[in-house]
């Protein structure tokens, strides 16, 4: 299958860049776009094809990525605080050192995600897929523990 994503990284900074207020990009297809370091802040991506891009650094925080396709997405050191990423395809995303704190994770799909180094404090996690191969070591704010 080839990669068309419907907008460039030019296209997508011009977007946030101009906007007063969180821009909505849901549905589009940024597969395998540089999208490191963008101010994301708020932005509509419910849906969004994400698969593939880099996100390293990039400022998720309050973001709606419900459903959104994050398959083998580079989200290293980003902040996804208090993100919406409910029903997300995560398999295989590189989560290391990520802020996940306060995100909504139900029903996301964390299958091979490697969250070493991320705050995962205060997730919503209800519904969550963790398979037991999965690695992730983190005590929620009830005391409950989600190690193998």
């Amino acid at each position: 299958m080839e990669n068309n994503p419907d907008l460039s990284r030019s296209e997508v900074i011009k977007l946030i860049a101009f906007s007063y207020r969180p821009v909505t990009l849901g549905g589009v297809n940024l597969q395998g776009l540089n999208l490191s370091g963008l101010h994301f802040l708020g932005t509509n991506l419910q849906g969004a094809n994400l698969q593939g891009a880099n996100l390293e650094g990039a400022n998720l925080q309050g973001a709606n990525l419900q459903r959104a396709n994050l398959r083998g997405a580079n989200l290293q050191s980003a902040n996804l605080q208090s993100a919406n990423l409910q029903s997300a395809n995560l398999e295989g995303a590189k989560l290391q050192k990520a802020n996940l704190r306060g995100a909504n994770v139900k029903g996301a799909n964390l299958t091979d995600a490697n969250r070493s180094g991320a705050n995962l404090s205060d997730m919503i996690l209800i519904s969550q897929q963790i398979p037991f191969h999965t690695n992730i070591e983190h005590k929620c704010e009830l005391g409950t523990s989600l190690s193998n």
